[in-house]
């Protein structure tokens, strides 16, 4: 990771680590490895998704890149329009899943995959030296969102009839929230939208990916067939099923691996349950890890040449058809699964997980505490007591700065505790370094 790019993109706090004038510098920089001069670009709903966009916009045109202007739209449609209309790249204005203050940006290949560290790196170093073409030269705007149209297309050509299928669908007042509804209600199913307003204002807040249980509760009360909640750019998806039961990502892949044909492997992360791995092996899939990060995932499903991959928090790729984590696709997947198989969700998950504790700890050098060597011994001590019966990993937030704890165990209690533990030892040494 650089200075301004993280685990996913860049992003941060409007006005604070992400201005229009970082944005300008990114357009300006990424102008200079553009081969046809071509750059395709959307945003969430956020309220600075404008000023954003127009910025990376100006800054790309100095230098004499034509950029096309979709709008408002779901990040895994900017990756496939962006290989579509054979752009150079693709960037979407997104703080994905954090709150309405924060914003970010996204940038996708000519193929439609994020961009490499190596990439990033090279364009940040271009932040300082600012590139500019003579007037004639210039890059042209054009805004064009009926190009949104070429993803819902493929969309439709990747789901069966839903006709009979009652669906709570949680936009997470999001990118999702203008479309998500009129495909599914097309596929024939008996849609209930929520939290689908586009005014940027409340976006992931008490609704989407992050907060679940409002789609589980609605489905409850609404005696549906099936719950989807997105995040904000619409490239995370968490499902719950008939009874309100939560579906995160891991049981969204073992669905997955179970019912598409000639799935040998899978890539998880250092977080996918070994309940969901053990589930697996058994099946004869076998599980591959990568670090925590859906273009880390996706990299390790290239190299390897898997084609199904994924995250508990929702990213899922279905590498055959998508180049990203794809919340809609996904969602049209699993609905497609349960009309074609006549199975209620619940029925298509047939596993048990370990109880897995997850604590995040706010700190104010977090690569320091990931260093320390007290950390590193009870880590060390902790997972010799597990032995095969449990796992323990602490990493540092690729977004925040957050300790990211994580200790999964056969047994809840012992999980905990060790959890707590770690919880305790980072809180001290960050208050020492006060």
């Amino acid at each position: 990771m650089g200075i301004y790019f993280g685990t996913d993109g860049l992003r941060g706090i409007y006005g604070e680590e992400l201005t229009p004038s970082i944005a300008f510098k990114c357009g300006n920089s990424l102008s200079r490895f553009c081969e046809n001069k071509k750059v395709v670009i959307g945003k969430d709903t956020r309220v600075t998704g404008d000023i954003l966009s127009l910025s990376m916009i100006n800054g790309l045109m100095q230098n004499g890149v034509n950029c096309v202007d979709v709008g408002l739209l779901p990040t895994p449609a900017i990756a496939y329009i962006t290989k579509k209309e054979g752009a150079d790249y693709g960037v979407m204005i997104s703080a994905s899943h954090n709150p309405p203050n924060y914003n970010g940006i996204k940038i996708f290949d000519k193929n439609g995959y994020k961009i490499s560290e190596i990439l990033e790196n090279s364009i940040e170093r271009k932040f300082m030296f600012q590139s500019s073409v003579v007037y004639n030269k210039i890059g042209r705007y054009s805004f064009k969102p009926n190009l949104l149209k070429k993803y819902i297309d493929f969309l439709n050509e990747n789901s069966c009839s839903l006709d009979g299928l009652k669906i709570v669908l949680d936009c997470g007042n999001g990118a999702c929230s203008h479309i998500a509804k009129k495909i599914f209600s097309e596929k024939g199913g008996k849609v209930i939208s929520i939290n689908d307003r586009t005014d940027g204002l409340s976006i992931n807040e008490d609704s989407g990916a992050l907060h679940p249980l409002v789609m589980a509760e609605t489905v409850k009360r609404k005696k549906a067939d099936l719950g989807l909640s997105f995040d904000g750019d619409g490239d995370r998806i968490i499902a719950c099923d008939e009874d309100g039961t939560i579906i995160d990502g891991d049981d969204i892949l073992f669905v997955l691996a179970s019912q598409i044909k000639n799935i040998n492997s899978v890539v998880g992360t250092s977080m996918t349950n070994k309940g969901l791995e053990n589930a697996l092996k058994k099946k004869g899939i076998s599980l591959l890890r990568a670090d925590v990060g859906d273009k880390y995932v996706i990299e390790k499903m290239k190299n390897k040449g898997i084609s199904l991959g994924g995250e508990p928090s929702g990213h899922i790729i279905i590498g055959e058809k998508s180049t990203t984590g794809d919340a809609l696709l996904v969602g049209l997947t699993l609905a497609s699964i349960m009309k074609k198989s006549g199975k209620r969700l619940s029925k298509l998950i047939s596993y048990k997980k370990y109880p897995q504790i997850n604590v995040n700890v706010e700190v104010n050098d977090k690569y320091r505490i990931l260093n320390s060597e007290k950390l590193t011994q009870e880590i060390l001590s902790l997972q010799k007591d597990f032995s095969n019966l449990g796992r323990v990993l602490v990493r540092a937030s690729g977004t925040e700065n957050k300790i990211r704890i994580m200790c999964e165990h056969k047994s809840r209690l012992q999980a905990l505790k060790s959890a707590q533990i770690l919880e305790s030892l980072v809180k001290n040494i960050n208050a020492a370094s006060n």
